[in-house]
């Protein structure tokens, strides 16, 4: 699959599955545009990125800013005249029930998880509007399917985004904008251990999320990123308003 002349956003860029992904399309040749709030961890993502040798872009900023999402898409424009690829990455998880969750966590796990989809994914649908088209792939959850005890704000902000997807992908199909959501079970990523609060070991964590997946691992990064290409590809052009799970047999359970 190659994306060599697409622009391809990607927010969450500097960590985990975001991370990936960026590489992924990097090794294809795209042009990028990084979206991350950390220096640090961006220039280490900028670092990664550039041994493949393709345009690159790294914009600091916060997602749930809609005045910084359309500063992005329009930098992107202004740079590359287009954009062909947004992946809403971005991402925060806050362990708790409805009556454990604090008002800041809950406000605070929607502004990023569902806001920040809906700001980058408004601002990209009318650039992708001038220029024929584009892709649109959201970084959902099996448990925006299915619901998880203990994780009652993360679970309601991923179904959010799933059907968010569905809505956007049936408005504007006829532009030719295919809007997916990937939907990962447990993936190797620090997030995952983040989100016990340390509660139990990291090596605990692992355990439990391998015993409930048939089979028997978790999801890597790669993964979601190798998903991401096919549903941006000329390959996947007639599949849009899909929420696809990728957890090991987890949801089918």
């Amino acid at each position: 699959m190659t994306h060599s002349k697409k622009v391809v956003i990607v927010t969450g860029a500097t960590s985990g599955i975001g991370k990936a992904i960026a590489q992924a399309f990097a090794a294809t040749k795209a042009s990028l545009v990084l979206v991350g709030r950390d220096p640090e961890r961006g220039a280490r993502t900028l670092e990664s990125v550039q041994k493949f040798n393709c345009p690159v872009e790294l914009m600091l900023g916060d997602v749930t800013d809609s005045a910084f999402a359309d500063q992005v898409i329009a930098s992107s424009m202004k740079r590359f005249g287009k954009v062909s690829v947004l992946v809403n990455s971005a991402g925060i998880i806050r362990r708790g029930s409805a009556v454990e969750m604090t008002d800041d966590d809950w406000l605070q796990t929607f502004d990023t998880n569902v806001n920040g989809v809906f700001y980058f994914s408004r601002a990209a649908v009318k650039a992708m509007t001038r220029t024929g088209g584009g892709s649109i792939v959201n970084i959902a959850s099996t448990v925006g399917l299915v619901g998880c005890s203990g994780l009652a704000a993360y679970s309601a902000s991923k179904g959010a985004v799933v059907l968010l997807t569905r809505a956007m992908a049936l408005d504007h199909a006829k532009e030719q904008i295919s809007i997916n959501a990937i939907c990962p079970g447990a993936v190797e990523t620090p997030m995952l251990v983040s989100a016990y609060n340390m509660l139990i070991s990291s090596e605990e964590i692992l355990r439990r999320n391998v015993d409930a997946i048939p089979q028997g691992r978790l999801a890597t990064p790669k993964e979601i990123a190798s998903l991401t290409l096919y549903l941006t590809s000329e390959a996947a052009r007639h599949i849009t308003g899909v929420a696809l799970p990728i957890d090991g047999g987890l949801t089918a359970a």
